[in-house]
């Protein structure tokens, strides 16, 4: 359906992520990936989605220059959000254990935040999805972190990896938030671009 709807207009997507680029291919979507090199860095006052939307508005900034009359450019942020602190990626195995262990029996915040830039305009919207980790044993973490590969991932974890299969035990909101995207809303403000 959205090829159809998208057929005159060139969808770029500015991430590396595989989850990302597998969920628009999951949408029927043909895109093209670019990526600019951005350092991804905020102003301190920043909370919650201020924060993502901030990240992914910049991702956005470095392309606007190159931006064709029928280009949409999509970019995005996830930061995981527990106890008024944003959780970005790792810096290390430890560093990702440590992250881990501080979510264990707890809830937290996924924030995804995703700019549709045209050479005209530009939308950001973002989504929350609360999640739950039930009590998280030293062994598990430590298998996770060593077996796994956390690093790229905002909180250090992956919802649907074995981490997630395991330790989740409630989750409000999209899951596909976690997991990186909003698809939903992906899907809903490229329609009303279409139609402007």
């Amino acid at each position: 359906m959205l090829q159809e709807t998208l057929k005159n207009h060139n969808i770029i997507l500015a991430s590396g992520s595989p989850r990302r680029q597998q969920f628009l291919k999951d949408l029927e979507i043909n895109f093209q990936i670019q990526i600019q090199p951005v350092e991804e860095v905020y102003p301190d006052h920043l909370k919650a989605e201020e924060i993502t939307n901030y990240l992914s508005e910049l991702k956005a900034n470095a392309f606007k220059p190159l931006l064709q009359p029928n280009d949409i450019l999509i970019t995005s942020d996830t930061i995981v959000w527990h106890n008024h602190n944003a959780l970005g990626k790792p810096q290390s195995a430890e560093h990702a254990k440590l992250m881990i262990a501080s979510l264990s029996n707890d809830w937290h915040e996924v924030i995804s935040s995703v700019s549709f830039t045209t050479k005209n305009e530009q939308i950001t919207k973002h989504y929350t999805t609360r999640v739950h980790f039930k009590e998280l044993t030293f062994d598990e973490i430590d298998y996770y972190v060593n077996t796994f590969n956390p690093l790229d991932k905002a909180g250090a974890y992956g919802i649907q990896e074995w981490i997630g299969l395991i330790g989740i035990d409630k989750i409000e909101g999209s899951y596909f938030n976690v997991v990186g995207l909003p698809t939903h809303i992906v899907y809903e403000t490229l329609i009303a671009l279409t139609k402007r």
